[in-house]
């Protein structure tokens, strides 16, 4: 074993007391500082997550729990929670030896088979502990968050062929789909495959397609790892975004429901399901989930907090009063915790006039929608908060009052936020029964398609000039990301026949930096392997 590890410190997450009380012996006699341990997977969770640990020791099955020890690992690599410097090494019995090889494969650490010796535990550490120093200046510059610099490592490594080349691959494939550098990515995945045909790497090919736009080879790629592996998650995850980008919500659902099914205790995927179910009308199904999900991570990072706003949208239409305030005062109390975040406030907004409604106190409800949608000026309001928005304006409007004022709020966000089908979908999924405002949101699709469509033509037939134009008076207008982003590229790809490029150029920044930039962000952000984004204007990926 190497100096350090009188320095290190450890995590054990087993279910058993006996297997917690050995694990904690061995660690100690191999010279390892700091101990601790937990017994349960969600509580783990949270402790990993304010909390970097050297080495982890986790079981891979817990009793009276859904969640596996593959579980915990799949979402807090996802997520970026797991620093690349620790060491997990999982633990499992001879039964379930082939899914945490898996794991381990996707991992890249280790695992160990029930019965394992304190020399068998000693050796993995220290083989895993070795090629994390080799790689330290990669993990340095990921830690600093100079990504360019890492990927470049990884490269480097991969090229010379040099020890641990294929973990560098994998860790640079995926920092180079961070950095947009696509083809890079693309090749580094299919040397990985060529030299080791494995799920994560054909995965990462589909990842490369659907970042460069091309869905339908991406559908292809996946449709033929699922029907190879249909027991691999994470391909079900990707696909099911592939099929929301494509607005079909229907089959986006089945196949995240799939994912799901096959890791019940993970939190992320329990969410996409609650969330997906909720937008698809299946509120029964969507409430069980969504609350399951609230029992299992409300303290967790990975909670998403949009979860408590559906779960209360639910309760207030079932006219529960008790789940209502439950999750009213989850979501106050995490506005106490954050109280500058402008996400929480909006949240505490829609809770705020569902509860003056249910107090029948029409004339405080009004007021509090119209102060939610002054928000609707910001730059950073973005689909989540519209979709919010419309929730809360339509379950106005079934108060017998009438409110002229509702259609042209909610025309206005239609108009910025029906980007792609599925933003479209959304929003008129949260018109609920209001046959006006689902019709007026499609209509507001139409539109803006029917612009882009204009301009293309203008391209097409050598008035690139007009295009752009017409892109940037209609994307100011509207604020709507697709013509903003679509003026900036007809001017890149035409800007030496245009003389006043430059100005040009200038007008798509302004509006890019006011209403496409800023929606970049936030915690409901689409995931790595796909997911149910709301968070940003331009796209859904």
């Amino acid at each position: 074993m190497d100096d350090q590890i009188q320095d290190a410190s450890a995590l054990i997450i087993d279910s058993n007391a006996n297997s917690r009380s050995l694990m904690s012996a061995q660690l100690r006699d191999l010279g390892v500082g700091t101990v601790r341990q937990t017994p349960r997977v969600k509580d783990a969770r949270v402790m990993l997550e304010h909390q970097a640990f050297d080495i982890v020791l986790c079981d891979y099955h817990f009793d009276s729990s859904d969640s596996s020890g593959q579980d915990l690992l799949d979402e807090l690599r996802r997520e970026g929670l797991l620093p690349y410097s620790t060491v997990f090494v999982m633990v499992t019995s001879e039964a379930t030896y082939a899914k945490v090889a898996e794991a381990a494969e996707a991992a890249l650490d280790a695992y160990l088979i029930k019965p394992y010796t304190s020399a068998n535990l000693g050796e993995r550490l220290a083989s895993a502990r070795q090629r994390k120093r080799i790689l330290k200046d990669i993990f340095e510059a990921i830690e600093a968050q100079d990504f360019e610099t890492a990927a470049n490592l990884c490269l480097a490594r991969f090229e010379a062929k040099d020890k641990y080349w294929l973990y560098a691959a994998r860790i640079g494939a995926e920092l180079l789909l961070r950095l947009k550098r696509f083809a890079d990515a693309r090749r580094l995945y299919e040397a990985i495959i060529a030299a080791k045909t494995v799920p994560w790497a054909r995965l990462g090919v589909a990842r490369t397609e659907v970042a460069s736009g091309n869905l339908q080879q991406a559908r292809r790629t996946l449709e033929n790892l699922i029907g190879e592996l249909p027991d691999y998650a994470d391909s079900h995850d990707l696909m099911g975004h592939v099929q929301m980008e494509q607005g079909d919500l229907a089959e986006a659902l089945k196949t995240y429901q799939t994912a799901a099914a096959l890791t019940p205790g993970c939190l992320l995927r329990l969410q996409r399901c609650g969330t997906l179910g909720f937008y698809a009308g299946q509120r029964t199904e969507a409430l069980r989930m969504l609350e399951r999900a609230m029992s299992q991570g409300l303290r967790s990072k990975l909670f998403d907090m949009l979860s408590l706003v559906l779960i209360g949208l639910m309760r207030f239409d079932a006219k529960d009063y008790k789940g209502f305030k439950y999750a009213h005062d989850a979501v106050g109390s995490a506005l106490e915790r954050a109280p500058r975040s402008i996400r929480l406030q909006r949240f505490d907004l829609v809770f705020r006039g569902l509860s003056f409604l249910l107090e029948r106190r029409v004339g405080q409800a009004l007021v509090v929608a119209r102060e939610f949608t002054e928000h609707a000026e910001a730059g950073d309001f973005d689909l989540e908060a519209a979709s919010l928005l419309t929730a809360l304006w339509i379950r106005l409007s079934s108060q017998e009052v009438e409110l002229e004022e509702m259609m042209p709020v909610l025309r206005r966000q239609g108009l910025r936020f029906c980007t792609t089908k599925a933003s479209t979908e959304i929003l008129v999924a949260m018109a609920e029964a209001h046959a006006g405002a689902a019709q007026q949101f499609r209509d507001c699709h139409h539109q803006i398609f029917n612009v882009a469509e204009t301009a293309m033509r203008h391209s097409m037939r050598g008035s690139a000039r007009t295009a752009v134009e017409l892109l940037i008076q209609q994307g100011e207008a509207t604020r709507n990301a697709k013509l903003i982003d679509m003026a900036s590229l007809v001017l890149k790809r035409h800007a030496e026949k245009i003389e006043d490029a430059e100005a040009l150029a200038g007008q798509i920044e302004t509006l890019h930096n006011r209403f496409v930039k800023p929606m970049g962000g936030g915690p409901a952000k689409s995931r790595e392997t796909g997911g149910v984004a709301l968070r940003t204007g331009a796209t859904l990926t």
